[in-house]
Protein backbone atom coordinates (compact mmCIF):
# COMPACT_ATOMS: atom_id res chain seq x y z
CA UNK A 1 0.00 0.00 0.00
CA UNK A 2 1.38 3.36 -0.81
CA UNK A 3 0.98 6.89 0.51
CA UNK A 4 1.62 9.18 -2.44
CA UNK A 5 -1.65 10.95 -1.72
CA UNK A 6 -2.09 13.32 1.21
CA UNK A 7 -5.21 15.13 2.24
CA UNK A 8 -5.60 18.73 3.35
CA UNK A 9 -7.80 19.39 6.34
CA UNK A 10 -11.25 20.31 4.97
CA UNK A 11 -12.91 23.57 5.80
CA UNK A 12 -16.62 23.79 6.62
CA UNK A 13 -18.39 22.23 3.68
CA UNK A 14 -20.99 24.12 1.72
CA UNK A 15 -24.36 22.39 1.18
CA UNK A 16 -24.19 19.93 -1.66
CA UNK A 17 -25.89 20.92 -4.88
CA UNK A 18 -29.29 19.28 -5.39
CA UNK A 19 -29.26 16.03 -7.35
CA UNK A 20 -29.83 16.28 -11.04
CA UNK A 21 -33.22 15.15 -12.23
CA UNK A 22 -31.75 12.26 -14.19
CA UNK A 23 -32.12 8.95 -12.36
CA UNK A 24 -29.15 6.62 -12.95
CA UNK A 25 -29.75 3.07 -14.05
CA UNK A 26 -29.19 0.56 -11.26
CA UNK A 27 -26.72 -2.17 -12.02
CA UNK A 28 -25.74 -5.20 -10.01
CA UNK A 29 -22.28 -5.08 -8.44
CA UNK A 30 -19.77 -7.31 -10.16
CA UNK A 31 -17.94 -9.90 -8.10
CA UNK A 32 -14.36 -8.99 -7.36
CA UNK A 33 -11.81 -11.12 -9.23
CA UNK A 34 -8.84 -12.52 -7.36
CA UNK A 35 -6.37 -10.34 -9.23
CA UNK A 36 -6.56 -6.81 -10.56
CA UNK A 37 -4.71 -7.43 -13.82
CA UNK A 38 -6.85 -6.22 -16.76
CA UNK A 39 -8.98 -9.01 -18.21
CA UNK A 40 -9.79 -9.56 -21.89
CA UNK A 41 -12.41 -7.03 -22.85
CA UNK A 42 -15.83 -8.13 -24.03
CA UNK A 43 -17.05 -7.16 -27.53
CA UNK A 44 -17.95 -3.53 -27.74
CA UNK A 45 -21.37 -2.71 -26.33
CA UNK A 46 -23.12 0.55 -25.59
CA UNK A 47 -21.46 1.85 -22.43
CA UNK A 48 -23.95 2.01 -19.53
CA UNK A 49 -24.15 4.91 -17.16
CA UNK A 50 -22.79 3.46 -13.95
CA UNK A 51 -24.15 4.37 -10.56
CA UNK A 52 -22.93 4.28 -6.99
CA UNK A 53 -21.88 0.72 -6.18
CA UNK A 54 -22.34 -0.77 -2.71
CA UNK A 55 -20.33 1.17 -0.12
CA UNK A 56 -16.76 0.13 0.60
CA UNK A 57 -16.05 -1.70 3.85
CA UNK A 58 -15.85 0.55 6.88
CA UNK A 59 -12.32 1.90 7.27
CA UNK A 60 -10.96 3.18 10.59
CA UNK A 61 -10.96 6.96 10.79
CA UNK A 62 -7.17 7.02 11.09
CA UNK A 63 -6.90 5.52 7.61
CA UNK A 64 -8.72 8.43 5.97
CA UNK A 65 -5.39 10.25 5.69
CA UNK A 66 -3.33 8.14 3.35
CA UNK A 67 -0.03 8.75 5.10
CA UNK A 68 -1.44 7.11 8.22
CA UNK A 69 -1.30 3.38 8.97
CA UNK A 70 -1.74 1.58 5.64
CA UNK A 71 -4.80 -0.50 4.90
CA UNK A 72 -4.17 -4.17 4.08
CA UNK A 73 -4.14 -4.75 0.31
CA UNK A 74 -7.03 -6.54 -1.32
CA UNK A 75 -4.83 -9.12 -2.99
CA UNK A 76 -1.54 -10.78 -2.17
CA UNK A 77 1.39 -8.43 -2.75
CA UNK A 78 4.18 -9.44 -5.12
CA UNK A 79 7.17 -11.17 -3.56
CA UNK A 80 9.82 -8.88 -2.11
CA UNK A 81 9.55 -5.42 -0.62
CA UNK A 82 9.05 -2.23 -2.57
CA UNK A 83 12.78 -1.43 -2.66
CA UNK A 84 13.65 -4.81 -4.15
CA UNK A 85 10.91 -4.38 -6.76
CA UNK A 86 12.25 -0.91 -7.51
CA UNK A 87 15.72 -2.35 -8.11
CA UNK A 88 14.32 -5.08 -10.33
CA UNK A 89 12.25 -2.56 -12.22
CA UNK A 90 15.25 -0.31 -12.81
CA UNK A 91 17.59 -3.18 -13.68
CA UNK A 92 17.84 -2.28 -17.38
CA UNK A 93 18.70 1.35 -16.63
CA UNK A 94 21.06 0.32 -13.84
CA UNK A 95 22.97 -2.13 -16.05
CA UNK A 96 23.63 0.56 -18.63
CA UNK A 97 25.11 2.90 -16.05
CA UNK A 98 27.02 0.45 -13.87
CA UNK A 99 28.56 -1.47 -16.76
CA UNK A 100 29.63 1.79 -18.37
CA UNK A 101 31.11 3.23 -15.19
CA UNK A 102 32.94 -0.02 -14.46
CA UNK A 103 34.45 -0.01 -17.93
CA UNK A 104 35.59 3.61 -17.73
CA UNK A 105 37.08 3.76 -14.24
CA UNK A 106 38.83 0.41 -13.76
CA UNK A 107 42.38 1.30 -12.63
CA UNK A 108 42.31 4.73 -14.25
CA UNK A 109 42.87 8.25 -13.03
CA UNK A 110 40.30 10.95 -13.54
CA UNK A 111 41.54 12.88 -16.56
CA UNK A 112 39.99 14.68 -19.52
CA UNK A 113 39.46 11.44 -21.42
CA UNK A 114 37.61 9.65 -18.60
CA UNK A 115 35.49 12.74 -17.94
CA UNK A 116 34.51 12.90 -21.60
CA UNK A 117 33.61 9.20 -21.61
CA UNK A 118 31.55 9.62 -18.42
CA UNK A 119 29.69 12.60 -19.83
CA UNK A 120 28.85 10.65 -22.99
CA UNK A 121 27.63 7.69 -20.89
CA UNK A 122 25.33 9.87 -18.81
CA UNK A 123 23.82 11.45 -21.92
CA UNK A 124 23.25 8.00 -23.45
CA UNK A 125 21.53 6.97 -20.19
CA UNK A 126 19.05 9.83 -20.73
CA UNK A 127 20.18 11.93 -17.79
CA UNK A 128 20.50 14.78 -20.26
CA UNK A 129 23.37 17.07 -21.32
CA UNK A 130 22.85 19.54 -18.47
CA UNK A 131 23.03 16.87 -15.78
CA UNK A 132 25.98 15.16 -17.48
CA UNK A 133 27.91 18.44 -17.57
CA UNK A 134 27.07 19.18 -13.95
CA UNK A 135 28.24 15.78 -12.70
CA UNK A 136 31.50 15.72 -14.64
CA UNK A 137 32.30 19.33 -13.76
CA UNK A 138 31.79 18.79 -10.02
CA UNK A 139 33.69 15.51 -10.11
CA UNK A 140 36.64 17.17 -11.83
CA UNK A 141 36.83 19.88 -9.17
CA UNK A 142 37.38 17.40 -6.36
CA UNK A 143 39.12 14.40 -7.93
CA UNK A 144 40.87 15.45 -11.14
CA UNK A 145 44.22 13.69 -11.59
CA UNK A 146 43.48 11.18 -8.83
CA UNK A 147 42.54 7.53 -9.02
CA UNK A 148 38.87 6.91 -8.44
CA UNK A 149 37.00 3.62 -8.18
CA UNK A 150 33.73 2.75 -9.91
CA UNK A 151 31.97 2.61 -6.52
CA UNK A 152 33.16 6.11 -5.68
CA UNK A 153 31.82 7.39 -8.98
CA UNK A 154 28.46 5.68 -8.40
CA UNK A 155 28.15 7.19 -4.92
CA UNK A 156 29.00 10.62 -6.25
CA UNK A 157 26.50 10.22 -9.08
CA UNK A 158 23.75 9.02 -6.71
CA UNK A 159 24.27 12.08 -4.49
CA UNK A 160 24.09 14.44 -7.46
CA UNK A 161 20.94 12.75 -8.81
CA UNK A 162 19.27 12.93 -5.39
CA UNK A 163 19.97 16.67 -5.19
CA UNK A 164 17.95 17.15 -8.39
CA UNK A 165 15.13 14.75 -7.48
CA UNK A 166 14.47 15.56 -3.81
CA UNK A 167 12.72 18.90 -4.55
CA UNK A 168 10.26 17.29 -7.00
CA UNK A 169 9.43 14.18 -4.94
CA UNK A 170 6.10 15.40 -3.60
CA UNK A 171 2.92 13.57 -2.57
CA UNK A 172 -0.31 14.36 -4.34
CA UNK A 173 -2.38 16.60 -2.06
CA UNK A 174 -6.16 16.25 -2.00
CA UNK A 175 -7.93 19.40 -0.88
CA UNK A 176 -10.86 18.51 1.36
CA UNK A 177 -12.36 21.95 0.75
CA UNK A 178 -13.46 20.74 -2.69
CA UNK A 179 -16.30 18.22 -3.05
CA UNK A 180 -15.25 16.56 -5.21
CA UNK A 181 -11.55 17.17 -5.72
CA UNK A 182 -11.32 16.92 -9.52
CA UNK A 183 -8.28 15.16 -10.98
CA UNK A 184 -7.84 15.44 -14.75
CA UNK A 185 -5.50 12.73 -16.06
CA UNK A 186 -3.84 13.46 -19.42
CA UNK A 187 -1.15 11.84 -21.55
CA UNK A 188 -0.46 10.13 -24.84
CA UNK A 189 -2.49 6.97 -25.48
CA UNK A 190 -0.58 3.95 -24.19
CA UNK A 191 1.17 5.70 -21.29
CA UNK A 192 -1.02 4.03 -18.67
CA UNK A 193 -3.63 6.69 -17.91
CA UNK A 194 -6.56 4.32 -17.39
CA UNK A 195 -4.58 1.81 -15.32
CA UNK A 196 -3.17 4.62 -13.18
CA UNK A 197 -6.70 5.93 -12.56
CA UNK A 198 -7.84 2.44 -11.56
CA UNK A 199 -4.99 1.95 -9.09
CA UNK A 200 -5.51 5.44 -7.70
CA UNK A 201 -9.25 4.79 -7.26
CA UNK A 202 -8.50 1.55 -5.45
CA UNK A 203 -6.22 3.32 -2.95
CA UNK A 204 -8.74 6.08 -2.31
CA UNK A 205 -11.58 3.60 -1.80
CA UNK A 206 -9.44 1.61 0.60
CA UNK A 207 -8.91 4.84 2.54
CA UNK A 208 -12.65 5.32 2.92
CA UNK A 209 -13.23 7.96 0.25
CA UNK A 210 -16.05 8.06 -2.25
CA UNK A 211 -14.64 8.13 -5.77
CA UNK A 212 -16.33 8.66 -9.15
CA UNK A 213 -14.74 7.96 -12.52
CA UNK A 214 -15.40 9.64 -15.88
CA UNK A 215 -14.54 7.72 -19.07
CA UNK A 216 -13.50 10.77 -21.05
CA UNK A 217 -11.54 8.89 -23.73
CA UNK A 218 -14.76 8.45 -25.69
CA UNK A 219 -13.01 7.66 -28.98
CA UNK A 220 -11.63 4.33 -27.73
CA UNK A 221 -14.22 1.76 -26.73
CA UNK A 222 -11.45 -0.32 -25.11
CA UNK A 223 -10.52 2.56 -22.80
CA UNK A 224 -14.15 2.99 -21.73
CA UNK A 225 -14.58 -0.73 -21.09
CA UNK A 226 -11.32 -0.93 -19.14
CA UNK A 227 -12.35 1.96 -16.90
CA UNK A 228 -15.73 0.31 -16.30
CA UNK A 229 -13.93 -2.86 -15.20
CA UNK A 230 -11.86 -0.83 -12.74
CA UNK A 231 -15.02 0.83 -11.49
CA UNK A 232 -16.62 -2.54 -10.82
CA UNK A 233 -13.52 -3.79 -9.00
CA UNK A 234 -13.14 -0.72 -6.82
CA UNK A 235 -16.80 0.07 -6.20
CA UNK A 236 -16.46 3.45 -7.92
CA UNK A 237 -19.33 4.66 -10.14
CA UNK A 238 -18.30 5.24 -13.77
CA UNK A 239 -19.92 7.83 -16.01
CA UNK A 240 -19.60 6.65 -19.62
CA UNK A 241 -21.32 7.19 -22.95
CA UNK A 242 -21.31 5.70 -26.42
CA UNK A 243 -18.15 5.71 -28.52
CA UNK A 244 -17.59 9.11 -30.11
CA UNK A 245 -19.66 11.05 -27.58
CA UNK A 246 -18.63 14.57 -26.61
CA UNK A 247 -15.95 14.20 -23.93
CA UNK A 248 -16.54 17.66 -22.48
CA UNK A 249 -20.26 17.02 -22.07
CA UNK A 250 -19.49 13.75 -20.34
CA UNK A 251 -17.06 15.46 -17.94
CA UNK A 252 -19.68 18.12 -17.16
CA UNK A 253 -22.30 15.46 -16.40
CA UNK A 254 -19.86 13.46 -14.28
CA UNK A 255 -18.93 16.47 -12.17
CA UNK A 256 -22.56 17.45 -11.64
CA UNK A 257 -23.47 13.93 -10.50
CA UNK A 258 -20.38 13.47 -8.33
CA UNK A 259 -21.00 16.83 -6.71
CA UNK A 260 -24.66 16.07 -6.05
CA UNK A 261 -23.64 12.76 -4.49
CA UNK A 262 -21.10 14.46 -2.22
CA UNK A 263 -18.18 12.46 -3.67
CA UNK A 264 -14.70 13.12 -2.36
CA UNK A 265 -12.83 12.66 -5.65
CA UNK A 266 -13.67 12.66 -9.37
CA UNK A 267 -11.04 11.14 -11.69
CA UNK A 268 -11.44 12.08 -15.36
CA UNK A 269 -9.78 9.97 -18.06
CA UNK A 270 -8.98 11.72 -21.36
CA UNK A 271 -7.90 10.93 -24.90
CA UNK A 272 -4.27 11.20 -26.01
CA UNK A 273 -4.31 11.31 -29.80
CA UNK A 274 -1.25 13.42 -30.52
CA UNK A 275 -1.44 12.61 -34.23
CA UNK A 276 -4.16 15.26 -34.24
CA UNK A 277 -2.60 17.75 -31.86
CA UNK A 278 -4.92 20.64 -32.62
CA UNK A 279 -8.03 18.50 -32.20
CA UNK A 280 -6.76 17.08 -28.91
CA UNK A 281 -5.82 20.55 -27.67
CA UNK A 282 -9.30 21.86 -28.47
CA UNK A 283 -10.91 18.89 -26.71
CA UNK A 284 -8.86 19.18 -23.52
CA UNK A 285 -9.40 22.92 -23.32
CA UNK A 286 -13.14 22.41 -23.81
CA UNK A 287 -13.20 19.86 -20.97
CA UNK A 288 -11.52 22.34 -18.66
CA UNK A 289 -13.82 25.13 -19.79
CA UNK A 290 -17.08 23.25 -19.21
CA UNK A 291 -16.19 21.77 -15.82
CA UNK A 292 -15.35 25.29 -14.64
CA UNK A 293 -19.01 26.10 -15.24
CA UNK A 294 -19.84 23.67 -12.44
CA UNK A 295 -16.80 24.46 -10.24
CA UNK A 296 -14.70 27.51 -11.22
CA UNK A 297 -11.72 26.09 -9.29
CA UNK A 298 -11.66 22.76 -11.18
CA UNK A 299 -9.69 20.83 -12.22
CA UNK A 300 -7.85 20.97 -8.93
CA UNK A 301 -5.09 18.64 -10.14
CA UNK A 302 -3.94 17.86 -13.68
CA UNK A 303 -1.72 14.78 -13.83
CA UNK A 304 0.41 13.90 -16.86
CA UNK A 305 1.35 10.23 -17.28
CA UNK A 306 4.60 9.53 -19.12
CA UNK A 307 5.94 6.26 -20.50
CA UNK A 308 9.59 5.89 -19.45
CA UNK A 309 10.38 3.75 -22.50
CA UNK A 310 10.04 6.83 -24.72
CA UNK A 311 13.21 8.36 -23.23
CA UNK A 312 13.87 11.93 -24.28
CA UNK A 313 10.57 12.01 -26.17
CA UNK A 314 8.99 12.46 -22.74
CA UNK A 315 10.36 16.02 -22.78
CA UNK A 316 8.37 16.92 -25.87
CA UNK A 317 5.24 15.35 -24.35
CA UNK A 318 5.56 17.53 -21.25
CA UNK A 319 5.96 20.61 -23.42
CA UNK A 320 2.97 19.70 -25.62
CA UNK A 321 0.59 19.00 -22.74
CA UNK A 322 1.72 22.05 -20.78
CA UNK A 323 0.68 24.06 -23.82
CA UNK A 324 -2.76 22.41 -23.80
CA UNK A 325 -3.59 22.42 -20.07
CA UNK A 326 -2.02 23.49 -16.81
CA UNK A 327 -0.05 20.35 -15.88
CA UNK A 328 0.92 20.38 -12.21
CA UNK A 329 2.14 16.83 -11.55
CA UNK A 330 3.82 13.84 -13.24
CA UNK A 331 3.49 10.07 -12.97
CA UNK A 332 6.18 8.04 -14.74
CA UNK A 333 5.14 4.53 -15.77
CA UNK A 334 6.79 1.44 -17.27
CA UNK A 335 10.22 2.02 -15.75
CA UNK A 336 10.55 -1.76 -15.55
CA UNK A 337 10.53 -2.07 -19.34
CA UNK A 338 13.03 0.68 -20.01
CA UNK A 339 16.78 1.23 -20.04
CA UNK A 340 15.99 4.94 -19.87
CA UNK A 341 15.17 5.50 -16.21
CA UNK A 342 17.57 8.43 -16.22
CA UNK A 343 14.99 10.46 -18.13
CA UNK A 344 13.28 11.18 -14.82
CA UNK A 345 16.39 13.09 -13.75
CA UNK A 346 16.48 15.24 -16.87
CA UNK A 347 12.72 15.90 -16.60
CA UNK A 348 13.13 17.07 -13.01
CA UNK A 349 16.05 19.30 -13.89
CA UNK A 350 14.35 20.88 -16.91
CA UNK A 351 10.73 21.29 -15.76
CA UNK A 352 10.77 21.03 -11.96
CA UNK A 353 7.26 19.54 -11.92
CA UNK A 354 6.26 17.45 -8.89
CA UNK A 355 6.71 13.71 -9.43
CA UNK A 356 3.98 12.02 -7.39
CA UNK A 357 4.45 8.35 -8.26
CA UNK A 358 6.38 5.92 -10.45
CA UNK A 359 5.46 2.55 -11.90
CA UNK A 360 7.98 -0.29 -11.96
CA UNK A 361 5.71 -3.18 -12.86
CA UNK A 362 2.22 -4.32 -13.75
CA UNK A 363 1.15 -5.30 -10.23
CA UNK A 364 -1.36 -3.26 -8.25
CA UNK A 365 1.36 -2.36 -5.74
CA UNK A 366 3.93 -1.40 -8.38
CA UNK A 367 2.69 2.19 -8.65
CA UNK A 368 4.25 3.76 -5.59
CA UNK A 369 5.16 7.15 -4.14
CA UNK A 370 8.31 8.62 -5.60
CA UNK A 371 11.25 8.42 -3.17
CA UNK A 372 14.17 10.41 -4.55
CA UNK A 373 16.90 8.87 -2.39
CA UNK A 374 15.89 5.27 -3.08
CA UNK A 375 15.47 5.97 -6.78
CA UNK A 376 18.91 7.60 -7.07
CA UNK A 377 20.64 4.73 -5.25
CA UNK A 378 18.81 2.06 -7.22
CA UNK A 379 19.45 3.76 -10.55
CA UNK A 380 23.23 3.59 -10.13
CA UNK A 381 23.24 0.11 -8.55
CA UNK A 382 23.91 0.96 -4.90
CA UNK A 383 22.48 -1.24 -2.18
CA UNK A 384 21.47 1.48 0.21
CA UNK A 385 18.29 3.50 -0.11
CA UNK A 386 15.61 4.69 2.19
Amino acid sequence: MFDWIKRKKPAAEAPAAPPTPETPVAVEPVAQPEQLAPEPLAPEQPAPVAVEAPPAPVVPKSALVLDAAPVAPVEEAPQGGWLSRLRRGLSKSTSRLTDGIGGIFTKRKLDDETLEELEELLIQADLGPAMAARVTGDLAKSRFGKEISPDEVKRFLADEIAKVLVPVAQPLVLDGNHKPHVVLVVGVNGTGKTTTIGKYARELRAAGKTVWLAAGDTFRAAAVSQLQIWGERTGAPVIAKETGADAAGLAYEALEKARAAGADVLLIDTAGRLQNKQGLMDELRKIVRVIKKVDPTAPHTTLLTLDATTGQNAHSQVEVFKEMVSVNGLILTKLDGSARGGVLVSLAQKFGLPVHAIGVGEGIDDLRPFDAQSFAASLVGLDEGR
